[in-house]
């Protein structure tokens, strides 16, 4: 259980308009699991979170908890991985592993474990070459550390094995098939 106002650090995962200026994130954060904010006047031009808030930046936040959504009441850039975000292949893989991490979590599930991971390759694919390896070495553990697949168990087909997790196939992987291969 959340307390009524807490911070933490985290992944972005996704985000959405709602309404006229504000917008819903999805955020992996480190102490709590997946969890859902409402920033509200976000998508105003003068919103100072408006530049911090991308998906697959590392931030710092602050929320207090709500009776649907919890609000966002601050939020301070931590890591933007600049490096990946120069090149479309790399933009692909990021958005593939928040996809991922998204489609196969549910919130409020704390998994420090899992944290983890998602730093360590978004960190990896600021200098890897190897991309479609590194995707499917990250479904492998991503899976793993998850408990879908046990543990030093070779995986011959990890996009199956993603799909019938998620039961689809996951977008990005879809948009950037051509990309990653």
């Amino acid at each position: 259980m959340l307390p009524k106002k807490y911070s933490t650090t985290g992944i972005v995962l996704a985000k959405r308009n709602y309404g006229e200026a504000d917008r819903i994130f999805v955020i992996y954060s480190k102490n709590f699991g997946r969890i859902s904010l409402i920033a509200k006047g976000v998508r105003r031009p003068k919103s100072r979170k408006r530049g911090h808030l991308e998906i697959f930046n590392l931030v710092k936040f602050s929320a207090v908890r709500g009776k649907g959504l919890d609000l966002m009441t601050e939020a301070e850039m931590v890591e933007t991985y600049q490096t990946i975000r120069k090149n479309l292949k790399k933009v692909s893989l990021a958005y593939y592993f928040m996809e991922a991490v998204g489609r196969t979590t549910h919130e409020h599930e704390p998994h420090r474990e899992l944290y983890d991971l998602i730093i360590e390759y978004l960190d990896k694919l600021k200098s890897e070459t190897n991309l479609k390896s590194l995707r499917l070495d990250f479904i492998l553990r991503l899976l793993t550390v998850l408990g879908f697949w046990p543990k030093g168990k070779k995986m011959l087909d990890p996009d199956r094995a993603m799909a019938e997790v998620t039961e689809r196939q996951l977008n990005s992987f879809r948009v950037g098939k051509r990309v990653l291969e």
